[in-house]
């Protein structure tokens, strides 16, 4: 029989734990809610008002509710209030130092049969533990953000962490309407493992002005269906909050350089650009704590991407398959007088075309020699597209022998609105304008960015996908808590597993060794296990 928590302490009233307070609340628990002075009590207090003053307006929760809620909350300054509690969840600084004492502290203010837990994200629980003469009653319990609305708790364990404890939270996660992942302490645990990974990635691909905030945030909420692209997801963590998670999660993870922070990260952070909790960061908020953009120096002009574009009126596409068919169907929709030829077929038919894609299959030599007929074939100003997702665009534009007029339309799922329009280092602006003026006119969002394996999309999503196989791979969990963690931690469209199989694993090693064969970064290697389900015809599920 599990133990009935009548009554919870929260420490550290910001917006994580004030959340937690409401969790708690929200289902008929008492709550002490305690910080460190009446300031920040007062804090803490409008975070909790503020919240469910929402809740009220949108009609999720009736008035009398909401004051039945605040009712049971007692707010206090000093842990000398948690004396009689149940359990206690610190959600204080994430940072090593502060937390053991915080613990040390608790551990001779609360009665002996209380848990004591902690909401680090990524710090070593068993650390925390330690500093305290009941290692044993001392757990994880890693609530999402923001707390009331995210269904995943992950539940952490210490090798010292009694089963009854375990159990105990297992069963206060179902009271509180959660689903609970129970995990062991490893940095990270599975969703910051490989959410901040990810994340990370992208601020390089920024950094290194591959592509536009704008373009890598667009491409990933369009091409893998997230809620919010990777950069405007960090503005609203917190800068500095991603920077001590990748920090300790390389300290303590091995130190896998996927999870050492990009040194713009620890610039941002110094200069105090910290996401909206500061008003700046990847993007500029109308102030501090608001979600609203406004225009900044970085902010595109609508109309500069299309300066200069060719008139296009007639198109060509090479290919008999279906993404050639429905390149056929969208582009002479669109209004284009379109001209269909097999790789067989003699090209001097595309003679006048304005533009040619081709869409044949992704084999080096088979694109080459077609390129290099095109270039022969077409007329001088010509754009010359190809829709490859692994190779170079750069050695097929060379092909032809006029690269400055050579792009790459990677068009990314046919169910997306989606076209990354890669530009080599030879890509002329005209022929870039030229392919953003005849995406547009398909009705599809294109993002420009660099000739690099896997674009953007692929770059960002096949890593995160390896990662999740190299944590099954290493026993630490399931395919089903993984794919829960990530759908209802970080609220994707599906878990990597999921994913996996619906992309296929051989799709998804082809793509893994084009990244690593140009990147030959260690931690992009595609997993062993990948490679001996591809060898073995298996899926993760089948």
């Amino acid at each position: 029989m599990a133990r009935e928590f009548t009554r919870v302490g929260v420490v550290g009233l910001g917006t994580m734990g004030a959340g937690i307070v409401e969790v708690f609340a929200r289902n008929g628990v008492e709550v002490v809610a305690v910080d460190i002075s009446e300031a920040a009590l007062e804090r803490g207090r409008a975070n909790l008002t503020g919240s469910t003053d929402r809740a009220v307006a949108r009609g999720k929760l009736a008035e009398a509710d909401r004051d039945a809620l605040i009712g049971r909350v007692t707010f206090a300054v000093g842990l000398g209030a948690l004396d009689s509690v149940d359990l206690v969840i610190e959600a204080v600084p994430e940072r090593l130092d502060i937390k053991q004492r915080l613990f040390a502290e608790l551990d001779r203010v609360c009665k002996p049969e209380a848990i004591l837990a902690t909401n680090t994200s990524s710090l070593s629980v068993t650390e925390i533990a330690v500093a305290t003469t009941r290692p044993d009653q001392v757990i994880g319990i890693h609530f999402f953000n923001p707390a009331p609305v995210m269904k995943l708790v992950e539940v952490v364990r210490t090798v010292v962490t009694s089963a009854e404890v375990v159990a105990d939270v297992e069963a206060l996660c179902v009271r509180l309407g959660k689903v609970d992942v129970t995990i062991t302490d490893r940095a990270g645990f599975i969703a910051n493992a490989l959410l901040f990974g990810y994340l990370n990635q992208a601020i390089g691909m920024y950094e290194s002005r591959y592509a536009t905030r704008e373009d890598i945030d667009a491409a990933m909420k369009l091409g893998c269906g997230l809620p919010m692209g990777p950069l405007a997801l960090l503005d609203l963590i917190g800068l500095d909050t991603a920077y001590e998670i990748l920090d300790t999660m390389y300290r303590r993870g091995g130190r896998d350089r996927r999870h050492s922070p990009v040194p713009l990260l620890r610039q941002m952070v110094t200069a105090g650009l910290l996401g909206r909790k500061s008003g700046r960061g990847f993007y500029t908020y109308e102030r501090p704590g608001s979600g609203r953009l406004v225009p900044d120096e970085s902010t595109p002009v609508a109309s500069a991407p299309l300066e200069g574009a060719r008139t296009v009126a007639t198109v060509g596409v090479v290919g008999s398959g279906a993404l050639a068919a429905g390149l056929v169907e969208s582009l002479t929709t669109a209004g284009y007088q379109v001209t269909q030829v097999d790789p067989a077929t003699e090209l001097a038919s595309l003679a006048e075309a304005d533009l040619v894609i081709e869409a044949v299959a992704d084999e080096p030599e088979v694109k080459k020699a077609l390129f290099a007929g095109l270039g022969e074939v077409c007329k001088p100003g010509a754009v010359l597209a190809t829709t490859t997702a692994t190779l170079a665009v750069i050695e097929l534009a060379m092909a032809t022998g006029r690269p400055a007029e050579v792009v790459g339309l990677h068009f990314a799922n046919p169910a997306t609105p989606l076209v990354e329009i890669v530009q080599t280092i030879l890509t002329s602006a005209e022929t870039t304008a030229t392919a953003r003026a005849v995406v547009a006119a398909l009705g599809r969002t294109g993002v420009v960015c660099g000739d690099s394996a896997g674009f953007i999309v692929n770059a960002l999503l096949f890593p995160y996908l390896n990662d999740a196989v190299r944590m099954l791979e290493a026993h630490y969990s399931t395919t089903d808590d993984i794919d829960a963690a990530m759908k209802l931690g970080c609220g994707y469209p599906a878990g990597p597993f999921e994913l996996l199989d619906s992309i296929g694993p051989d799709r998804s090693l082809a793509v893994l060794r084009a990244v690593y064969r140009q990147s030959r970064e260690p931690g992009l290697a595609p997993a062993p296990l990948l490679e001996q389900l591809v060898t073995a015809a298996r899926s993760f599920r089948g």
